[in-house]
């Protein structure tokens, strides 16, 4: 049954403002039929209800007054074969704003509705054109900017990650089906469907492969959101001229006054095809002020959250306080890699590096000009080098949606019970329930619903129950 009530024609606007096309959408039960009522087929063609699905039709949309609004091109799917699974038509246009608003005033006229954000692939979802997972990678596609997330999300919508939880979900099913037969002959004491020992080896397969698809979270997400690099130091060490050296552009303000930064700002760019997620904090230091200090706090929150921390230092103020910071920020930094970025070389200050630092496997460094621009490819080479993304295949399953993990770490802990339960011999009612959940949860990911029907239908089909 479906989830959403679909008996309009909804339309849209396909492409952005500006280009030389402009493509309308319509989907639903009446959109050929409406498509029909402003479009005239040139040289006395057959009318779109006429055509068979996988066609181009040429003509020129009407007004209600019989005017040319403009000659188009309108492609025509039937239902299922579409991308919504309805019938459904594109029309192909001169991409003018007011040529596309007049196309969508007649639309609209003759009975179709707007369309909200997303309903189209929300339409293809409900009519069993793809799982909530596919759907959801959609987005991804659109919004990818590092071949690195291209990849993954082009992955994930031909249904790679949908084919690694059907496998999943099929073992999972089998276990399910064993433990519930058992409950069915349960007066039976001496019959035994399911071997405890082949069970538990399988789920112990089955959660090493949910271990993996959770722990590929954090390349996944890395992928899809930005590398975090946190850009920190001392007041006016160059952090700010820094940040807009990279991203080639005045992202922040900068100043020779003290503590100009109280805020975090953050900006992503890709380089090398890696994708950065750049975080330029508040100067660190000893202060009274109240505003400052809470930039300060927040400098080490996301000092914290960061990968890669880029710690920029004037290479002319080497002195005991940058010692005093060296001794407060290495307890932070351990578990990151750590570039200092001695700034300011083209004042010719060569001062070197204390040894507490130069000692340290974690930390490298290079020496630049951020107002210059000197010695910024090196420092953008190691960012990329220290990054360390694997490479990756349209082939490979990495989980990055937030919503994906969390129910892959659900499904993980139920396996973990259902283990213990196997282990310790629990009846089958018990370990089938743990079973369920899991199951349940691996169905959130890709929209679906696990039902009595489709244990029982798994039963007869692996057993000839009664012969």
């Amino acid at each position: 049954m479906n989830i959403f009530q679909i008996d309009d024609t909804i339309c849209a606007i396909a492409t952005a403002q500006g280009g030389a096309i402009g493509v309308i959408r319509v989907s639903g039960k009446d959109a050929i039929a409406i498509t029909d009522k402003i479009f005239q087929p040139a040289n006395n063609g057959k009318k779109l209800s006429e055509r068979e699905s996988h066609t181009l039709a040429f003509g020129n949309i009407l007004n209600d007054k019989g005017e040319i609004i403009d000659e188009v091109l309108i492609s025509l799917f039937r239902t299922p074969h579409s991308y919504t699974g309805e019938d459904s038509t594109e029309i192909s246009c001169h991409g003018s704003a007011f040529i596309l608003q007049k196309v969508m005033q007649l639309l609209i006229a003759n009975g179709c509705r707007t369309a909200s954000a997303g309903e189209f692939t929300q339409r293809a979802f409900v009519n069993g054109k793809m799982d909530l997972s596919q759907a959801e990678a959609i987005a991804d596609v659109i919004a990818a900017n590092s071949e690195a997330s291209h990849k993954m999300a082009i992955n994930q919508m031909r249904g790679g990650f949908s084919k690694e939880l059907a496998i999943l979900r099929d073992q999972l099913l089998h276990i399910t089906s064993l433990m519930e037969l058992e409950l069915d002959f349960s007066d039976h004491e001496d019959l035994e469907f399911a071997d405890r020992s082949e069970l538990l080896e399988l789920v112990e397969k089955i959660k090493g492969v949910i271990t993996n698809l959770v722990h590929s979270f954090s390349v996944g997400n890395v992928i899809k959101n930005g590398v975090p690099v946190a850009i920190i130091g001392e007041t006016n060490a160059g952090k700010s001229t820094l940040l807009n050296t990279i991203l080639n552009e005045e992202r922040a303000i900068v100043s020779d006054i003290h503590g100009t930064t109280r805020d975090v700002i953050e900006d992503t760019i890709n380089i090398g095809g890696v994708l950065f997620r750049l975080i330029d904090t508040a100067g660190i230091r000893e202060t009274s002020d109240k505003i400052e200090s809470i930039g300060i706090e927040k400098s080490f929150q996301k000092l914290r959250q960061a990968s890669i921390v880029l710690w920029v230092v004037d290479s002319s103020r080497i002195d005991d306080n940058f010692i005093q910071l060296t001794q407060k920020l290495l307890p932070e930094l351990e578990d990151k890699e750590v570039v200092i970025v001695l700034n300011k070389s083209d004042l010719g200050n060569d001062n070197p590096l204390p040894e507490i630092l130069t000692s340290k496997s974690f930390i490298h460094s290079v020496r630049i000009s951020a107002k210059y621009k000197t010695g910024i490819q090196e420092l953008e080479e190691l960012m990329v080098k220290l990054a360390s993304l694997p490479e990756l295949s349209q082939n490979d399953v990495v989980v990055s949606n937030v919503r994906h993990y969390e129910a892959l770490k659900h499904a993980l802990d139920n396996l973990y019970t259902v283990k213990d339960g196997l282990e310790m011999n629990l009846s089958g009612d018990l370990v089938s329930q743990d079973l369920r959940e899991c199951l349940f949860h691996l169905a959130e990911i890709v929209g679906g619903e696990i039902t009595t029907d489709e244990v029982l239908g798994n039963i007869f089909k692996h057993f000839c129950v009664g012969k």
